[in-house]
């Protein structure tokens, strides 16, 4: 069955752990593409200027399917491929996870390395706020201005996102209606409009849902 819905991060997480006097930072933040994760590695170089290691992973897709890591200068393997993993058991995708160190002058081995930088990304994950997203079918519904509000309060209480509201002569309403529930929302429509709404269906987009929105 093809995947519908999964889940992201609400909001950035900043999480830190402390081997040695090393210093391990991890940001937590949601990346929609590649451009916009390594622009998030890019902003942690500038930021801590002052450290030297810089490793990162990220996960997007709906499954997950794109995953990058680096260990930005640390030994191979210690660093950006166990922050990866600790990801994919985290159950979010389109995040990305940068862990910037500071030396604190005693190495930490390999094994210390890994597990370092595993528990700065775990502890950002604990930090962490779910968001779920879903495949909705997108519709452009036409209404009179007189029905536009009880019309969208009806909507989002059957579990509709109301994407965009747009006022001219008429009001037009951005939905994403949830898969499989075309007809039942296109009934919904014509008992609320007594069947004066114009409904134009489009294709089918990943949407962000939020607590009114429906599960």
């Amino acid at each position: 069955m093809p995947l519908t819905r999964y889940a992201t991060l609400a909001a950035p997480v900043v999480a830190s752990v402390e081997d040695r006097r090393s210093v391990f930072e991890c940001w937590l933040r949601r990346a929609d593409d590649e451009a916009a994760a390594r622009a998030v590695v890019q902003e942690a170089r500038q930021t801590h200027w002052d450290a030297r290691h810089h490793c990162s992973a990220f996960l997007l897709g709906p499954a997950g399917e794109v995953a990058r890591s680096s260990d930005d200068g640390e030994p191979s393997g210690t660093a950006g491929l166990p922050m990866l993993e600790v990801l994919r058991h985290g159950g979010l995708s389109d995040v990305v996870a940068v862990v910037t160190r500071w030396f604190g002058g005693t190495l930490l081995g390999t094994g210390g390395l890994v597990r370092a930088y595993s528990e700065a990304v775990r502890a950002a994950l604990d930090g962490a706020v779910p968001l779920e997203r879903e495949l909705r079918r997108v519709a452009r519904l036409d209404v009179d201005h007189a029905e536009a509000g009880r019309l969208e309060h009806e909507l989002r209480s059957e579990g509709v996102v109301v994407a965009d509201v747009r006022y001219a002569a008429r009001v037009t309403l951005e939905l994403a209606v949830p898969a499989n529930r075309e007809e039942e929302f296109t009934q919904l429509v014509a008992r609320g409009t007594g069947g004066q709404g114009e409904v134009a269906w489009g294709s089918a987009r990943w949407v962000d849902l939020d607590a009114g929105s429906g599960t």
